[in-house]
């Protein structure tokens, strides 16, 4: 199937149309990361940039439509991505439990404080126990040789 030149431009445009999304969202999240650097609440956490990289790449990897939060259907393909699915009423609570706001989405600066604050968020463990599970070592080679007499 060929692809006329005017349908090449738009696909090429839509190419480059997503990564100036990408980039003015990655800005507009830079300059919050920037305001909590600057906040003395969270001066005394340690390694607060590294975390807040890390919170970045996380938030940029589920924010599906780009517009700066995080809906229902995000937080559905997130929470399934890390083996944890949920129903439509348990994403609902895990939404207003994060939100400052009214609405069905939650913005990186709700998910920055839910994830530096010292409220014990059940998406703030869930996402720590994936990092924590990510650290852990596997196993490499083969599995040791058993005897007959050592199987189950």
């Amino acid at each position: 199937m060929r692809t006329s030149l005017g349908q090449a431009r738009r696909l090429a445009y839509r190419g480059k149309a997503f990564g100036l999304l990408k980039a003015q969202q990655e800005e507009r999240i830079n300059e919050i990361n920037q305001q909590f650097l600057d906040d003395p609440k969270y001066s005394s956490d340690e390694d607060l940039p590294s975390k807040l990289e890390a919170f970045k790449k996380k938030y940029m990897e589920f924010d599906l439509n780009e517009d700066g939060g995080i809906d229902i259907m995000s937080l559905k393909r997130m929470m399934e991505k890390l083996g944890v699915p949920k129903t439509h009423l348990e994403l609902k609570k895990l939404i207003m439990e994060v939100s400052s706001g009214p609405g069905e989405t939650f913005s990186y600066s709700d998910f920055l404080k839910m994830m530096l604050g010292k409220r014990s968020a059940i998406l703030k463990m869930i996402l720590m126990y994936e990092e924590k599970a990510r650290e852990q070592e596997k196993p490499t080679g083969l599995p040791a040789k058993k005897a007959i007499s050592e199987l189950p």
